[in-house]
């Protein structure tokens, strides 16, 4: 954006004024995705540890997992989105279960 006076100081100088403008981080939904093998109250244990759920819902986000293909665990900037994918992805791991946790951006596919 450029002054009214044509953009010139006294001293003959263009000046430019500057707008920042700020936008909100985009959001990533952490997605659980089925399996036959990843035991029900795993996942509910993930969901209640990793994403402060309380039981009820825990187990409700489970049964979408179970029943519908995939449940949302959260919603969050992609940073923390993919700590949390990387962090029940190696506890699944290590407890032996193959569990797929994804991040995907918000507004795209899922449920």
């Amino acid at each position: 954006m450029t002054r009214r006076d044509g953009g010139q100081d006294p001293q003959g100088r263009t000046q430019t004024l500057e707008r920042t403008e700020t936008r909100q981080p985009r959001l990533y939904r952490v997605l659980l995705l089925n399996d036959d093998y990843t035991p029900m109250d795993f996942v509910v244990m993930v969901l209640s540890r990793y994403f402060r759920k309380a039981e009820q819902e825990a187990e409700l986000i489970m049964l979408a997992v179970h029943h519908k293909g995939q449940g949302v665990a959260g919603v969050y900037t992609r940073d923390i989105a993919e700590t949390k994918v990387a962090q029940v992805t190696a506890h699944a791991r290590q407890e032996g279960h193959p569990l797929r946790v994804v991040a995907e951006p918000e507004g795209e596919g899922g449920p």
